[in-house]
């Protein structure tokens, strides 16, 4: 950081001087040099414009090391990133560049990823490369890169640029187990955290798992790590993905439990192997059930968790609800399917472990009886389904919830 150090004496005016020009960088402290000099963090873009009275003795030099400020300290990320692209953008900052800096990003290690909306002003363009630069100062990152649309083709592949480093692979941490994947080429799902949480809990010692749509792993390895599954087949068809998930498999040494189908889960061979399923897509797993009944073992079957969006119709407010706003003047008391008048939910969204609805029990109940016609036509003997549960891991779109079944499947005694 370029500074002009001084004698103490004269090291108050010089800030005088400096802060009347606009050429202090608010960003660092005042630090003490040799000599028993003092030094003034200065702007470096506008050090051409810098005039100072003859009679100020100073020089130039630049601090290796400087010392952030305590302002600099209380600042949030996101707010020292607008400041200092503020800085670097000086006059033509306008309200459309403000809109444009975001406010949140995804971390992974040394990277962020940036939202789709982030600097798509051609503003920025010219800044060039010194853009990312700061962008990763300000944040305290090495690499940045950005998301945007998830391409159609099927395997939910990212459409993420690199901006700024030479590869995406990134490492992060969850529940204890180590996730690497190309940022770039995968994506991860940090909102399905509380499911990977019940999985890992999940008493699976000694049991064989079929994980349907194995992604990067995100619940091949609770099963292995901390659930106590014997093996996992896991299968999976995009080819980075399956480069992730055995990467992943061996940073947190269960390579050898688990074998990897590439391609068509639909197309699996696997017969009568599994004490388990996992049927991890959305919106739908419908497509995999038969594979499902297939892979269960069929002298003592097993257990099947069904993910599904389920729709839901708003719930009307309890009568009580709508007199309490009433007595509070809302002009909204009068219509029982008001977003305000539903605490359970907010913006939208609805928080796990919430109380179980009609259409959620309808949908199970209708699940259970298509899985148990499958399994009795496969074997050519009645079986029997039951629910054992239902979790509401997340709101997908308004009024779409996120359901796991669990369903037990086992043959009837004759």
């Amino acid at each position: 950081v370029p500074a002009l150090a001084t004698e103490q004496r004269f090291a108050q005016r010089l800030r005088e001087c400096l802060e009347q020009e606009r050429l202090l960088d608010g960003r660092y402290r005042l630090q003490r040099v040799p000599g028993g000099r003092v030094a003034l963090p200065v702007l470096e873009e506008k050090l051409s414009q810098l005039r100072l009275p003859p009679e100020m003795p100073c020089e130039l030099l630049r601090i290796q090391d400087p010392v952030p400020s305590r302002a600099a300290r209380r600042r949030s990320p996101a707010r020292r990133l607008r400041d200092e692209l503020r800085r670097l953008l000086a006059d033509s900052w306008t309200e459309e560049l403000e809109r444009d800096v975001p406010h949140a990003w995804q971390r992974h290690g040394d990277l962020v990823l940036l939202g789709e909306d982030s600097f798509r002003a051609a503003a920025w363009a010219r800044l060039g490369s010194a853009l990312w630069d700061t962008v990763a100062a300000a944040l305290g990152a090495r690499r940045v890169a950005r998301r945007g649309q998830v391409m159609p083709d099927g395997m939910r592949t990212p459409s993420v640029t690199l901006l700024l480093g030479q590869h995406g692979w990134v490492e992060h941490v969850d529940n204890g187990i180590r996730y690497t994947f190309d940022v770039t080429k995968c994506m991860f799902s940090p909102g399905n955290i509380t499911e990977k949480l019940r999985v890992a809990s999940l008493p699976c010692s000694g049991e064989v798992l079929v994980d349907l749509y194995a992604g990067i792993g995100y619940f091949t390895l609770p099963f292995l790590v901390h659930a106590g599954a014997a093996f996992v087949h896991a299968c999976e068809w995009n080819s980075h993905a399956v480069e992730a998930l055995h990467r992943t498999l061996v940073l947190n040494g269960v390579r050898d439990r688990c074998h990897i189908h590439v391609g068509d889960s639909r197309q699996l061979q696997l017969r009568d192997v599994a004490d388990r399923v996992n049927l991890g897509l959305l919106p739908s797993s419908e497509q995999g059930w038969p594979v499902a009944c297939r892979v269960l073992k069929k002298d003592t079957g097993g257990v099947l968790h069904i993910h599904h969006n389920v729709e839901t119709p708003p719930a009307p407010a309890p009568p009580h609800a709508a007199v309490l706003l009433a007595g509070r003047g809302s002009p909204e008391a009068a219509s029982p399917d008001t977003e305000a008048q539903r605490p359970a939910e907010h913006g939208g969204e609805e928080t796990p472990g919430a109380r179980l609805r009609p259409e959620w029990q309808r949908w199970a109940e209708a699940t259970a009886t298509r899985i148990q016609g499958l399994l009795a036509e496969l074997h050519g003997r009645p079986w029997h389904s039951s629910v054992l549960h239902i979790e509401a891991v997340k709101s997908y779109a308004p009024h779409v919830h996120h359901l796991v079944l669990d369903l037990e499947c086992r043959p009837e005694l004759p």
